[in-house]
């Protein structure tokens, strides 16, 4: 338990707009998001903060911190065809959250083994959340550009705090990529959550018991100081920005 404490992380996350969908069902035509995140988008964020193939980030659980609202949007995606299409989207407005999230070992890249530093990759991660994340924040889209800072989990006043419980229903989980299953097929995964009091928990990707075949996918294959870079030299060199305490 010490050693997943350690590489636990929690952020805050916040945009003007959010749009979390389902990818099977949100190909062309109009667009309404979920009115609360999908355990797939949340990884995205996090992996855009800090992500190697060494490690798969698990995403625990989301507070929701204000009121949910929704706004509908006319909008122009590009079209199959060429030129462009005029649709209705229907985005979340005014978005805050809290997450805690923490990574486990990729079992299923066994080169990259003399990579695992606990440590070194919980320091990196924490320094990328400090400067708001190493490549740019989605929520959902790319329409909808976020921000992150490091947070303390449970802290402030959130809206739902005492609303008690609100069920979802069924809905999109998250991917499972053959490189975090050692099989070379894509499935979907689905779930029923539960909001309690702001909080959802979520249920582990191996607890997911509904899903869905996409398509056949091969993973891409990495080689450290190939087309990976170690650990080591990422934290050599933020040691060369911010002085000790990386270690």
């Amino acid at each position: 338990m010490k050693e997943k404490r350690r590489k636990g992380i929690s952020f805050k996350v916040w945009a003007r707009h959010a749009l979390f969908t389902d990818p099977l069902t949100r190909v062309g035509g109009e667009k309404c998001s979920y009115h609360v995140p999908t355990y797939e988008a949340l990884k995205g964020i996090v992996k855009s903060v800090y992500w190697k193939p060494t490690f798969i980030w698990i995403i625990d659980e989301v507070r929701v911190m204000k009121r949910i609202r929704t706004q509908t949007k006319g909008t122009k995606p590009i079209a199959y065809s060429g030129g462009n299409d005029l649709a209705i989207y229907t985005f979340l407005t005014d978005v805050e959250y809290q997450v805690r999230a923490h990574f486990e070992w990729n079992e299923h890249r066994p080169e990259l083994e003399s990579d695992r530093n606990p440590g070194k990759h919980f320091a990196v991660a924490q320094r990328m959340l400090e400067l708001g994340g190493r490549q740019d924040i989605f929520l959902g889209t790319r329409d909808c550009q976020g921000y992150v800072e490091p947070c303390e989990y449970g802290a402030g006043v959130g809206e739902y705090d005492e609303a008690g419980e609100l069920a979802y229903g069924l809905m999109f989980h998250g991917f499972d990529y053959p490189d975090e299953t050692g099989e070379d097929k894509l499935h979907a995964r689905f779930w029923r959550p539960t909001m309690v009091n702001g909080v959802i928990r979520f249920t582990p990707p191996e607890e997911c018991t509904i899903r869905k075949f996409v398509r056949d996918m091969k993973p891409k294959q990495f080689v450290r100081d190939e087309n990976l870079r170690a650990v080591d030299l990422e934290v050599a060199e933020l040691q060369l920005e911010v002085g000790d305490g990386l270690d």
